[in-house]
């Protein structure tokens, strides 16, 4: 098989189908599987899936979750089950176009030595003037404290060699921040800017809240800096409370200055409280994460699959 295409969906039901034609469209000379995965949908995605899936058996499989895991554990599930030559994720709103699966593959075809394309958004201008701001202080932030570099604007539109796909699936850990680990198995990418259609129906449930916890995770995840400037705004502090301390002392014992005591003292207690309140807040994240990791639940649950086979079964 040449093609895999993983399509995680939640709550998707007025795009899907529209999705699925495009595809068929785009891929008719193409030797190719749809893996569609149903990230606990609310809505009916999951009934137009099973029509779908009794249209087109020959090109379709079918992955029901048992509740909604998160884009990245779908994404994951997918990748699990792809045994193409190339494998691509696309969502499932209509956004991306399958058009620039051609543009991707020709590009892997042609060129030995890139093992991934991504596609990279630069004229979504209809963006949030907010969410451009969060985005690029994202971007600018985690490539400081991160030793695995974030190209801005690249997404999980994209398109890998089986070697690239068969290396993202050994790593299983639970607390998965797909944009990283892409990032961090290597491999030579090369990105290609792409443009952002309007969906079709619904409205996305990534706003500006579901953001900032993803970019943190994507902190946590993919650099122990946090800890070590925790313990640097520690040691600041401390040398800077000496010194106030030999001051104090000197106006005090040696110049004779009276030195009100009470809202210093107050200040002080209240800054390094709040130092300390932060260094045990990120301490508790990492421990968090550890903790979850530790006690090794599958990245997903899958409640029943449509088209697969016993020998597909991981």
């Amino acid at each position: 098989m040449k093609l895999n295409v993983i399509i995680p969906c939640h709550n998707e039901e007025g795009n899907i189908k529209i999705l699925h034609q495009k595809l068929t469209e785009t891929l008719n000379d193409i030797d190719y599987v749809l893996i569609f995965i149903n990230d606990g949908s609310k809505d009916k995605t999951y009934d137009k899936l099973k029509e779908i899936y009794e249209e087109d058996k020959n090109h379709v499989k079918v992955i029901n979750f048992s509740r909604n895991f998160g884009k990245d554990a779908a994404m994951y599930a997918g990748l699990s089950y792809a045994k193409a030559k190339y494998t691509a994720i696309i969502d499932g709103d209509c956004q991306q176009n399958p058009k620039y699966l051609l543009e991707m593959m020709k590009y892997l075809e042609e060129n030995d030595d890139v093992d991934q394309v991504a596609m990279v958004n630069k004229t979504r201008n209809k963006e949030k003037f907010i969410n451009k701001i969060l985005k690029g202080c994202f971007y600018s932030f985690i490539n400081l404290i991160s030793d695995t570099k974030f190209v801005k604007g690249a997404s999980d539109f994209r398109m890998f060699k089986e070697h690239v796909t068969k290396a993202i699936v050994s790593l299983n850990e639970n607390n998965r921040f797909s944009k990283g680990i892409f990032s961090w198995v290597g491999f030579n990418t090369h990105y290609l800017e792409y443009k952002v259609e309007n969906r079709n129906s619904g409205k996305s449930n990534f706003n500006v809240t579901n953001q900032f916890k993803y970019a943190f995770n994507g902190i946590i995840n993919f650099s122990v800096k946090p800890l070590r400037i925790a313990t640097y705004i520690g040691l600041i502090s401390s040398i800077g409370s000496f010194i106030y301390l030999i001051i104090t002392l000197i106006q005090t014992l040696i110049m004779g200055i009276d030195v009100p005591g009470y809202p210093s003292l107050i200040c002080a207690i209240l800054f390094l409280g709040g130092m300390q309140l932060i260094a045990i807040g990120i301490l508790g994240e990492y421990v968090s994460k550890t903790y979850l990791e530790t006690k090794k639940r599958p990245v997903y649950i899958t409640k029943n699959k449509l088209g697969f086979n016993d020998d597909d079964i991981l």
